[in-house]
């Protein structure tokens, strides 16, 4: 048997952890208003330029870290949405394997995303065709 709800000036207190959860994920949208509308001046600046205008552009330390941070946090924003969306509308026999499934994929896109940050950053040369 329970313990009796917890009660907050007539209003029962959530006796889960996605309070926390719902914080970070607010907290990540609130970090993704500003970043991405310095992704969108971004674009318009480089709309049109050549491969070693882009370089040059990363080139510079502060347009490498905020492109970075801008993909590791939409990755933990969208990882985060999706687990809600699984956990609203999949049933309750295949929802931890999809939360992790999809996690795992924010995961992989996060990593590669500053990987190749990083890679543009140093002035790495781009990988082959088809790789």
């Amino acid at each position: 048997m329970s313990a009796a709800p917890k009660f907050k000036n007539n209003v029962k207190i959530s006796e889960r952890h996605g309070a926390s959860e719902w914080k970070v994920e607010k907290l990540a949208l609130l970090a993704l208003m500003p970043l991405g509308l310095w992704v969108l001046s971004s674009g318009f600046t480089l709309a049109g330029a050549d491969y070693g205008a882009v370089v040059a552009w990363f080139d510079s330390t502060l347009n490498a870290g905020l492109a970075a941070v801008t993909a590791a946090v939409f990755c933990l924003f969208a990882s985060l949405a999706w687990k809600v969306i699984i956990e609203d509308y999949v049933p309750a026999g295949s929802r931890s394997g999809l939360i992790l499934v999809s996690n795992l994929v924010f995961l992989v896109l996060a990593a590669a995303s500053i990987f190749f940050i990083v890679r543009l950053a140093l002035g790495s040369a781009p990988l082959p065709a088809g790789v």
